[in-house]
């Protein structure tokens, strides 16, 4: 994921390898739907921005082939470093402060990374450039003003909890610099960028085990900070870390939105 001051989900905490790999298995059938649908396929040459973890690379490298290339880049590299190998390169790079990594991809792809860059119209026009004629731009972003909460069936008090404690990240996520109802805006940003055939869709995860672990996960990285900032009490969060254990609530995450389409 691509750094900000003060970003409030660091690559090096422990709990991330756990969000990587619940972004995996919830967003990744989606991901390569799209790109399988974008015609990815042996000698392009592939940018992935803020690569996080592997699986998206690892994805790419088998479909471009021996001929083909996929650049990863991420401020932090760390969990990304075990896919560098021909086809991958892996870089340090922060897509809102730098030049693309190169020039002529057949494909860019980020994937819940803009919505937290302050300087994401910057970072939009870096993956635009960066694109040969006829090249595929696909970006799928979060939107979670769209879909605010983590219990849609708020029926009881373990769900009251579960709301209010992601309320409270909402707003952390805000005062950071990110933007809650980016996702919703990228078919229009894909098109006055002057990209073509612009589409785009959205995936809602309703329940799932994948959820839980990325509740679980983030709510224990973040813990710090929301009793800092008085969202809950170190009480709190130990009873919505149980109920979470348990299975019994159904926790959703907020919608993805998909937009690609073709740089002229």
């Amino acid at each position: 994921m691509t750094r900000t001051d003060g970003y409030l989900l660091d690559n090096q905490q422990s709990e991330a390898a756990e969000r990587f790999d619940a972004f995996a298995t919830l967003f990744d059938p989606t991901t390569f739907r799209h790109l399988e649908a974008l015609g990815v396929g042996p000698g392009w040459r592939c940018w992935e921005v803020g690569a996080g973890g592997t699986s998206v690379v690892s994805w790419l490298a088998r479909k471009v082939g021996p001929t083909g290339k996929v650049v990863a880049t991420d401020i932090d590299t760390s969990r990304v470093a075990p896919a560098a190998r021909p086809p991958v390169e892996v870089r340090v790079h922060d897509v809102a402060a730098e030049e693309p990594p190169g020039e002529g991809f057949d494909l860019v792809h980020a994937r819940l990374v803009l919505v937290h860059v302050p300087d994401r119209e910057r970072a939009l026009r870096s993956m635009v450039r960066a694109l040969r004629p006829g090249g595929r731009l696909l970006v799928e972003d979060a939107d979670p003003a769209l879909q605010p909460l983590l219990c849609p069936d708020e029926h009881g008090p373990e769900q009251q909890l579960a709301n209010r404690l992601r309320h409270g990240f909402r707003e952390l996520l805000a005062r950071r610099g990110a933007d809650l109802s980016y996702g919703r805006r990228l078919p229009r940003l894909l098109r006055e960028s002057g990209l073509r055939r612009v589409e785009a869709d959205a995936y809602f995860p309703v329940t799932s085990p994948a959820c839980s672990v990325l509740e679980s996960a983030t709510v224990r990285q973040i813990r710090d900070q929301l009793v800092t900032a008085g969202v809950a009490t170190d009480e709190d969060i130990d009873q919505h870390l149980a109920n979470v254990a348990s299975g019994s609530m159904d926790l959703a995450t907020a919608p993805m939105i998909s937009a690609w389409g073709r740089k002229a």
